[in-house]
Order: C-alpha cells, then structure tokens, then sequence
C-alpha cells in the first residue's frame, strides 16, 4: 500500500504520448485514483519540456519513442528541472535498463494491464510521500490597501484576478481593488480549488464561471455570472475544459 495520507497535496500528474489514445487510457486510470489532484497532457516530447518547466509536476508518465523529441531527450534537456517521479511508457522492452539509468522509477511496458498500472502508480505515490510538501491551505481573506484604508476581501467572494504590469487587479463586482502582488503569488495562495488560470494574465473564480462561448475563429471565451467576457488562450484551455466537468 503507498505511503500517501490524506494530509499530503494532491499529486499533480502529467501524460506524455504522441499518441492520444494512449494519453486517454492513462488519464482514465489516473483519475480513478483520489490521490490524484489533476492530471495534464502533452502530444509531444517538446512540449512536455515546456510544460514541466512551467508547471512542475510531481508524476511523469512519457513515451520513449515520439518524432523529433523521445523521452529520453525530455530528461535530457530538462537537467535539474526533473519531476521527482518519472515513469517510461513504451511498447519495447529493450529501452528498460537505460530507463532506470536515466532515473525512471517504473519501466511500463505496453500494453500492460490494470493490476501492473495500480502497482507503478504506488511506486510513484510511495517516493513522492519521502518529499512531498505538506499542502498549504488556500487563503480566506486578502488585505487590500485602498485610500488610506485596509480592506478585508474574503477571497470567495472575487471574481476574477488579471495581472497588471507588478501589481494584481482584483474583480470583486463592479468593484476593482489593486493589489502589489504578482499573479504568481496570488495564484499559490489562492490555491486550485476554487480558482484556475485561463491566461497567462487572468485567473477565474470557478464558481463565477456562467459557460463557455466559442467564437468564429475557434477561440473561446468565458462567460461569467456577471455578463465579463474573458478570453481564454490555448495553452490553459484543456485544462479549464476538464474542470469545468468536474465541477
């Protein structure tokens, strides 16, 4: 049995494959599990380099074998930037000992069955529970400054948060209070519970969210309950998507 308890953060996974069934059937299994927290995507070895660095996932599940960026070249490349847990998914069993020398914790070999998925998966949950951070409990109020007084916000009750320039504006109704935090910081206190970021400037109170509105050039935009139309890019819209049916 994994050492995991309820106390520790939910495990941040992410599936690399260029394959999308293959991504699909991992997801499907991953999300079966209450350990794991959410679980993120990537069809290509160079964009998994790029979404670790960004995200820092705890679990990696990646195909050895992908055009132009294997996975091997993934850990190459990321040197220190290493997830804490790395699990190779392949169909060839002669990449296993180079694996492990690379730093892989499990060898998954396609196609492999539920019972040998549960067992890496434990491995996984066992080595991440000797580091994993205790998970910090999201904010309930924001002090704000505004014209010599101190206002007390409490964070359920925000909107939206949109970066602006060092500062962070906060959308609380019609009214907007400013704040000389990054959207980075904001983001961490205000955990992912509640709130997601839909732009690399703009994080959303899920619970504001009203639906989703595609638009004639194939983007999307958030609609919320108060009427704001808000722009969501690519690169965080899949993810927006999966919670939002999660809800």
């Amino acid at each position: 049995m994994a050492l995991l308890d309820k106390r520790s953060a939910p495990i941040r996974a992410l599936v690399v494959d260029d394959e999308s069934l293959a991504r699909r059937n991992l997801i499907i299994l991953l999300r079966r599990d209450p350990d794991i927290g959410s679980v993120a995507e990537c069809g290509s070895g160079l964009e998994a380099i790029e979404e670790i660095r960004r995200s820092k996932p705890d679990l990696v599940f990646v195909d050895v074998q992908m055009p132009e960026c294997g996975g091997f070249d993934v850990l190459e490349q990321l040197g220190s930037d290493l997830p804490r847990a790395i699990i190779f998914v392949t169909a060839y069993d002669e990449y296993a000992l180079r694996a492990f020398e690379a730093g892989a914790l499990d060898y998954l070999l396609k196609p492999f069955d539920d019972a040998r998925f549960s067992r890496a998966l434990n491995r996984a949950k066992d080595r991440l529970a000797l580091t994993m951070p205790q998970q910090p409990l999201p904010a309930e109020r924001l002090v704000v400054k505004n014209q010599g007084q101190v206002l007390f916000l409490n964070v359920s009750d925000i909107d939206w948060v949109e970066a602006a320039g060092y500062y962070a504006c906060l959308h609380v109704g019609s009214d907007t209070h400013v704040l000389r935090r990054s959207l980075l910081e904001l983001e961490r206190d205000l955990g992912d519970g509640k709130f997601i970021r839909i732009h690399r400037s703009i994080i959303v109170n899920l619970d504001r969210i009203h639906g989703l509105d595609l638009q004639d050039g194939g983007e999307y935009e958030v609609l919320l309950k108060s009427k704001v139309r808000l722009r969501v890019s690519r690169r965080f819209r899949k993810r927006l998507q999966d919670r939002m049916l999660m809800q």
